[in-house]
């Protein structure tokens, strides 16, 4: 009989009890879904911070814990490393792993604050035969399944176009790409065209992110995609596929999927029993990288099709920097947002207090 997988945990966090940054725990979703796998041990975890790593490990039976993670990489030899930091510490958290030879990684998103760090991650993980995978979760929900399902069984007609709009294109926007590839079943995009507004800027898990952002988008297929972020983003909706003949939303409230096609009357709706940010989701994501590393395919979250969503918000600042349209692969690797912002190109004002 097989042995069970080894898992290791750099970053821990507190459990998400208040919402602050510090709070969100991720390390705690990805724990349950290794434990529902059923073939895994917790072996060790690693925080800067001793009081996270004794809490996490107590409530998962972890037997050893660190502050530092190389320490643990050198000792522990574990064959999975879920990594649940924050995104400047990823790269060297990755290529620690993939050098420490594990065989998956699995890492919060966003990858990383630059697409040549992205790009370096993704390579060495690829050179050592390390799975690697992001925490694009949403893949797995029932509401985005659903409003895929009505995309292409022809109750919109062919799909032209989709929309989106969140908080910013980093942190969140990450997601809502990640899902525009989901819907139009992973084309690739040709271009990108965007601008960003940094009139204020704010941080979110110690990266800037834009205070406004427009980001339009078309694929190989046709498709075109729009994305707005920030300062007045409503669109009436979290995301918007518009067919031929008709159009689905994806909706943070219940009813979370709407519809309406061709014959159709009026708006019509699913009823879902998943909302769009269900834990159940990491779960599932957990689930299928193990299969995945088991039966040697590439799993939902891979690193591929999360570079995709990547390289579309690097284009975006870019597009913003030289002020014109950016045909991919994407050249520049750093990120324009942050060259900007050092450079003093972008001058934000200091933020508002309410």
């Amino acid at each position: 009989m097989p042995r069970n997988h080894r898992v290791a945990f750099i970053g821990t966090g507190r459990r998400w009890q208040d919402g602050r940054p510090t709070g969100f725990g991720m390390a705690y979703g990805h724990a349950r879904g290794y434990q529902a796998t059923g073939r895994c041990d917790l072996v060790a975890a690693a925080d800067i911070k001793r009081r996270n790593a004794e809490v996490f490990a107590a409530e998962f039976g972890v037997e050893h814990t660190y502050l530092d993670y190389k320490e643990m990489l050198r000792r522990e030899q574990p064959d999975i490393v879920s990594i649940c930091t924050w995104p400047h510490l990823h790269p060297e958290m990755v290529l620690a792993a993939a050098n420490a030879k594990v065989k998956a990684i699995h890492c919060e998103k966003p990858i990383a604050p630059t697409w040549g760090e992205a790009l370096r991650m993704v390579a060495a993980c690829q050179r050592q035969r390390v799975q690697l995978t992001f925490d694009h979760q949403r893949r797995f929900l029932e509401p985005f399944q659903r409003a895929k399902a009505l995309a292409h069984d022809g109750t919109i007609g062919e799909l032209v176009r989709l929309e989106a709009a969140c908080p910013n294109m980093m942190d969140w926007g990450t997601h809502w790409l990640d899902m525009m590839f989901f819907y139009n079943n992973e084309n690739p995009v040709r271009w990108v065209l965007g601008q960003i507004d940094a009139s204020y800027c704010h941080e979110v898990f110690a990266l800037p992110h834009e205070h406004q952002a427009i980001c339009e988008f078309k694929f190989e297929n046709g498709v075109r995609a729009l994305m707005f972020t920030g300062y007045d983003n409503d669109i009436g909706c979290a995301n918007r596929l518009v067919g031929t003949q008709g159009t689905v939303e994806v909706h943070e409230q219940q009813p979370h999927v709407r519809f309406r096609g061709k014959g159709i009357g009026g708006w019509r709706t699913i009823e879902t029993k998943e909302n769009l940010h269900g834990g159940e989701a990491i779960t599932r994501g957990i689930i299928d990288l193990l299969d995945a590393l088991e039966k040697r395919r590439e799993p939902e979250l891979s690193a591929r099709r999360a570079l995709q969503a990547t390289e579309v918000i690097f284009a975006t600042y870019e597009s913003s920097r030289r002020r014109a349209r950016i045909d991919l692969p994407l050249k520049a690797k750093d990120s324009a947002l942050l060259s900007m912002l050092a450079s003093g190109d972008l001058k934000p004002k200091p933020r508002r207090r309410r």
